[in-house]
Formats: C-alpha cells, sequence, structure tokens
C-alpha cells in the first residue's frame, strides 16, 4: 500500500552509464521529471534526499573503452565528470551525484551480497555460459548481439532488444556473436550465484499487487513478467572490471551489474552523508525500517526509463526483501522513450541532442530545453522531439505567454507605478473572479505533481499564465491610466500577485526563470503555501527593471541544428559503407598493356551544356592532350591548374559533347563518393611512367 503521509522522501533517478553524455531521451525519461518532483517536495518544507550517480561497471563500459582506446577507468573519469558538469549546468539539483567505482560503493555491495550468501539466499550453479574462444573470455550478456527471437532485430543483445524492449538471456539469442571477435561463441561451464526469483515470486507478487496505484505502463510491465514466471537470475559474473565476489575462490568473477547497481543508491547515500558530515552516520532512517519509531516513515521513489522497470520494480526489491531490513520503493514513475525528429535516439549512431553541446551552442536556455522536454515528456506513451517544435514552443509559448505577461506587468508598473508595488484599492467584479482563480492553482498544480503528471502540472502552470494575460488584456490599463488611475493601480498590484504566483509554482520546472521573477519583484515569500495568495508582494516593494525572460529563436539556429543531425546521419551511413569488393583476377600481361604516366594540367573549363564534363589541357612529356573528365561536380576548373596526376595515356579516344578525348585522368573514390586526384609522392616530371 502507498505511503500517504511520509516523514521524508528518498528520491533516486537511475545511475546512468558513465560511457558516454547526457542526452535529451535520458533527461526527459527520468532527471527533469525527477527534479521536478524533488523541487516540488522542498517547496513544501518536505525532508528529501535526491540521489543519483554514474554506474561504471558492466560491459558498456568495457566496450567504450575499447572503442575509444583507453582503460575503463579512463572513460568513466571522463564521462563522470562531463555529466556531473552538466547536469549541474541544467539545474539538476541532486544531494549527491556519486560514482559506483567509490570506495564505499564497492565495500556496501560486498557487505550486501555477502549477507544474502551467508543467509544462503542464493543458489549456487555451475552452467553452460557463452564462450568466446579466440578472445578466450567469458561473454557477459552485452558482449554477445544476435538476432532477437520477438523481433527478429538481427543486433540483439544478451540481455536486451533495444529495438522492441523485450528481456532477453544469452540462450534465446538466434545466430549468436562475440562481441569482441566477431566469431561465433560456444558454450562452456562456469559456475555462479543466483537469486531465486522463482522461489520469491509469492512475495514479489504481494508487492506490487499492492501498487495498483503505479502507472500503467509500470504495472503492466511487472504483471507481465509476473505472468511469465519468474525464473533465478545470476547475481555473479565472468569478467575483469568490476566489484569482485566477497567469496574464496572467485578469481575473475565480478558482481552482476545489476545487483550493485541500485546498491549504488544506498552507497551514494552513505557518499552524500560523508561529504556533508564527516561520516555515513544517519544514512539507515532514509533506507531502513526503524522498530523503534514505526511513525518515521521514508518515502522511497525511483525515477527511471521503462527498459530499467524490471531492475527497480523486481530484482532490486526481491534483494531488499531477501536481506530484509530496507524499505522498498513506494512508486516507480517510469517514463517512455522519447524520440527524436521521427527516428529512435541512439548513442551508437549520433543520433541524439547531446545535453553538454546544447548548453554549449545554445547558452542560457536551460529552461527552454526543461520546459520543451516536460511538455512533451513520454508520461504514458513514446513522445517525439523536433527542433520545429522547440522552436514553436519557445517562441508561442515562453515568449508569447509567459514571458509576455511578466513583462507587461513589470513595464507597466514601471511605467505606471514608479516601479513599486501599487496598492490595491476596491476590488470589481472581474478582479474577485481573478483571485479566486489564482488561489485555486497551486492546489491544482500540487496534486498532479503528486502524481507524477508533470506535463499536466506545466499545462495548469501555462494557463496561469494566461489568466494574467486575459486579465491584462480585459482590464486594459494602458486605456484605464487616462481616465482612473486608482483602478489602474489595483490592476497592476493583482498582475503583480499573479506574477509572484508563476513564480513559486514554476520554479520546479523553470527554476531559472523563477529565479530572474523572484528577483525582479523582490520576492521573498517562496513555499508552495504561499502561492496563490493576493498579498505576496506588500505595497510599496520596489520592481527592478524589467528584463525579457526569454528571447525568440530564429530559424537560422534550428536549421542549424538540424542540419547537424542530418550529418551525423550520413557520417553513420557511410561507416556502414564497406569497400567494393575486388574485381576478377587478370594476368600481368593485362596490366602491363596500360600505359600510365604522369602528367600536368596545364588549362581546365567548364564544358558547355554538361553538368559534370571539365575540358582539360594535360601535358603528358612528349606532347600536350585535350582530356574531357566527368569531375566538374568534384572541382573547380581553375583550382586544378598546375596539378600533377596519373594519366592512362593509351585509351582509346572516345567523343563527348562533340569533342574528342584522349586517355583518362585517374581518380580514388572516397566512401562518401568524393573524388581525389591520385597524385604523386614527390616532384616527377611529366610523361614519367608508373610501373
Amino acid at each position: 500500500m502507498p505511503i500517504s503521509n511520509p516523514k521524508r522522501y528518498t528520491v533516486t533517478a537511475a545511475l546512468i552509464y558513465a560511457n558516454g553524455p547526457i542526452h535529451i531521451g535520458h533527461l526527459a525519461g527520468c532527471y527533469i521529471p525527477a527534479d521536478i518532483y524533488v523541487r516540488y517536495l522542498r517547496s513544501n518544507g518536505k525532508e528529501v534526499a535526491f540521489i543519483s550517480g554514474t554506474d561504471e561497471h558492466g560491459v558498456p563500459i568495457t566496450i567504450r573503452a575499447k572503442k575509444e582506446g583507453l582503460t575503463p577507468q579512463q572513460v568513466v573519469d571522463k564521462y563522470y565528470t562531463q555529466i556531473d558538469a552538466a547536469f549541474k549546468e541544467l539545474g539538476i539539483s541532486f544531494d549527491i551525484y556519486s560514482r559506483t567505482s567509490k570506495p564505499v560503493h564497492h565495500e556496501t555491495s560486498r557487505e550486501i551480497f555477502k549477507d544474502l550468501y551467508d543467509k544462503k539466499v542464493f543458489a549456487e550453479e555451475t552452467t553452460e555460459q557463452y564462450f568466446d574462444e579466440t578472445a578466450q573470455q567469458f561473454l557477459a550478456d552485452r558482449y554477445i548481439v544476435g538476432t532477437c527471437p520477438v523481433c527478429a532485430n538481427p543486433n540483439a543483445y544478451g540481455d536486451q532488444c533495444e529495438r522492441c524492449g523485450s528481456t532477453l538471456s544469452p540462450l534465446e539469442l538466434k545466430d549468436p556473436r562475440s562481441m569482441l571477435s566477431g566469431a561465433k561463441p560456444v558454450l562452456k561451464a562456469t559456475k555462479n550465484w543466483y537469486l531465486p526469483l522463482d522461489k520469491m515470486q509469492p512475495q514479489i507478487e504481494e508487492y506490487i499487487n499492492g501498487h495498483s496505484e503505479w502507472k500503467t505502463n509500470v504495472f503492466g510491465q511487472c504483471q507481465s513478467w509476473l505472468k511469465d514466471g519468474l525464473k533465478p537470475r545470476a547475481m555473479t559474473r565472468d569478467l575483469d572490471w568490476g566489484i569482485s565476489v566477497p567469496l574464496p575462490d572467485t578469481e575473475g568473477k565480478v558482481l552482476y551489474v545489476w545487483f550493485e547497481a541500485p546498491i549504488g543508491y544506498i552507497s551514494a547515500t552513505k557518499d552524500w552523508l560523508i561529504q556533508k558530515n564527516g561520516s555515513d552516520e544517519g544514512w539507515k532512517k532514509w533506507w531502513q525500517h526503524s522498530e523503534d519509531n514505526p511513525d518515521e516513515e521514508t518515502k522511497l521513489v525511483h525515477f527511471i526509463g521503462k527498459d530499467n522497470i524490471v531492475f527497480h520494480c523486481i530484482i532490486f526489491p526481491a534483494m531488499l526483501m531477501a536481506e530484509g531490513n530496507y524499505i522498498l520503493a513506494d512508486n516507480v514513475p517510469a517514463n517512455e522513450f522519447m524520440n527524436l525528429e521521427g527516428d529512435k535516439i541512439s548513442t551508437s549512431r549520433n543520433w541524439a541532442v547531446w545535453l553538454h553541446e546544447y548548453l554549449q551552442e545554445l547558452p542560457d536556455k536551460q529552461d527552454v530545453l526543461r520546459y520543451v522536454l516536460t511538455a512533451n515528456a513520454p508520461e504514458t506513451k513514446d513522445s517525439e522531439f523536433t527542433w520545429k517544435d522547440f522552436q514553436t514552443r519557445n517562441n508561442s509559448e515562453l515568449v508569447g505567454i509567459y514571458g509576455n505577461f511578466i513583462n507587461r506587468a513589470v513595464v507597466l508598473t514601471q511605467k505606471f507605478c514608479d516601479s513599486k508595488v501599487p496598492a490595491a484599492g476596491e476590488l470589481q467584479e472581474i478582479d474577485l473572479n481573478v483571485l479566486k482563480e489564482l488561489a485555486a492553482f497551486p492546489a491544482r498544480i500540487a496534486e498532479s505533481m503528486e502524481n507524477f503528471r508533470f506535463r499536466e502540472a506545466l499545462t495548469l502552470i501555462m494557463d496561469l499564465a494566461r489568466t494574467g494575460n486575459k486579465y491584462l488584456a480585459d482590464t486594459q490599463p494602458w486605456h484605464a491610466i487616462k481616465t482612473d488611475p486608482e483602478r489602474v493601480n489595483t490592476i497592476l498590484n493583482i498582475a503583480l500577485q499573479i506574477s509572484a504566483t508563476l513564480s513559486i509554482v514554476s520554479e520546479p520546472v523553470l527554476p531559472f526563470t523563477a529565479g530572474k521573477i523572484s528577483e525582479q519583484l523582490g520576492l521573498t515569500r517562496k513555499t508552495w503555501q504561499d502561492a496563490g495568495k493576493a498579498d505576496l508582494l506588500p505595497a510599496g516593494q520596489p520592481v527592478s527593471e524589467a528584463k525579457l525572460l526569454f528571447e525568440k529563436i530564429e530559424d537560422h539556429i534550428i536549421e542549424k541544428q538540424i542540419q547537424k543531425l542530418h550529418d551525423a546521419k550520413r557520417l553513420n551511413e557511410l561507416e556502414g559503407k564497406t569497400v567494393t569488393a575486388i574485381k576478377p583476377e587478370i594476368q600481368f600481361d593485362d596490366f602491363a598493356k596500360m600505359d600510365i604516366r604522369i602528367a600536368t594540367i596545364l588549362e581546365a573549363e567548364n564544358v558547355p551544356k554538361s553538368k559534370k564534363l571539365l575540358k582539360l589541357l594535360v601535358d603528358i612529356g612528349t606532347e600536350k592532350r585535350t582530356v574531357l573528365s566527368g569531375i566538374s561536380e568534384h572541382f573547380k576548373a581553375e583550382e586544378i591548374i598546375g596539378k600533377k596526376v596519373l594519366y592512362l595515356a593509351n585509351l582509346a579516344p572516345r567523343k563527348m559533347m562533340g569533342m574528342e578525348s584522349h586517355g583518362m585522368i585517374l581518380m580514388a573514390e572516397d566512401r562518401d563518393g568524393s573524388l581525389a586526384f591520385v597524385q604523386p609522392g614527390k616532384e616527377v616530371w611529366n610523361g614519367g611512367t608508373v610501373n
């Protein structure tokens, strides 16, 4: 059953692999929703620990290390630093952003594993696992690819198909192959320790069935797993990168990354307290039951993407149940996936909007990204990010509605009220109605926040801004000032009170903007309980000079980002291109018939009515010849004069475009179809032969 009135909150955001940068799919999936929720809780005065970090073990790390020519430690150091800095710049308000490579994590993971081992929770089994005979190494799930048995994706991983989302085991793959050598792996006996999920299924079912309030996508996926019947899962692996198994005679074995990674939330909490207080004392109140104080309940909430549901809703809870002292997640508001410009976001294909690049290329627009990703969050189904939608939402909504209202309220106050909050006079019916609406908004927004409906909450926030705009349009203080200045004072007082509430309720989503509004208005009362009140700003309080909160984003900025994606797609296509197959074998005598010589291009001009041909005059040492060459789409005529080239001298003349071409210039074609001259490595005289 859900906890209705917790004393504190432990909120976690998924530990991302430190094998690459953060992209918008990660942000929309869990990090921005988690930050919105935590900021909302803090605004309500709740005690919160917001925990996350990088997952620095597992096969994705070793794959990236191999690709970049680095050690696994160098890889995780590189990406931890980059990810941590990007999160801070975006305003993600973690209490701790830790690392699973830290000693505190290794110690905590080994302790929990050893505790379960001593309690005889694990089943020790010798099974056959895939082994790469070429690399002489057992293959972890992610080192095996093959055809998915569900959707026939030929590049499914041994633990999951990224196309259809199915969770797999290596033995289910058809035509498996090793990612180390490309060879077909063989089965070889090895010993590992398994968590008996099959025996624990009744406990797990009771836990999940007690949370029917979970999002339908989460609850439904869990029920599907339970219906299929849970199976034991190995909690150790044969690898050389990870946390060593704390048992004798286990050299070359590490803890399964999905055993130790969620323990990273616990170790990160300890790390937070160590950094904060010098010791980890007090960590248990965030994670364990308190028998002495049963009323001191802690609500645990995991924010994740849908591909991690099974680990956070079944495997991690099963581990904590078996240990016996830990609280279980009260909610796991997992989001679906965000796609990009009609295609699935892919790190390997570089089809992504990377956070660190966004922050560099669109400076001071953190809240624009937070807004767009929240407005289009994949809360119940997959959603899509497009740069055109990003531009429209910024220009039409943030600039045209939200920013426009705040700017109008402040500018009119400067103009008509000497830059001070005016005193409200007698209230008319329109004033009473808008103040009634204002008072109702915070509770409506809070209800959406508490139920993880952040898109809905954002819609209500924008509705409040629309309410403010409509109020100004209906009351027209710019006209009323001519006949009734006292009436204008009342109108602008109410407009500024709406602005103040907008700052408070916007802060979870738009923290940078909310801060700017508060600074302009001199707002000091910023708790959620203050929002909606008609006296947030006292009469006479100075209002700072108006500054635009958002700026219009022009087409050329968007076009540049779209082109960047197209360039990435083109590069991916080229990387997948293979070298042309070698032509059928010939004899030396066939080759010897060709007379290839060094020549210099003396003149070059375009051939009229031809898109491809250039007319060249070349010096071949013995004479000068005219050659028609189909290279005008690759070179400008004036750029190639004077170049040394390879020239096939004894090719029979050929008539083209009414002219006769003598011989051929030899060119090399790159993978993108571009041409390059084949040239001697040093100065060679014209007519020099190529043997």
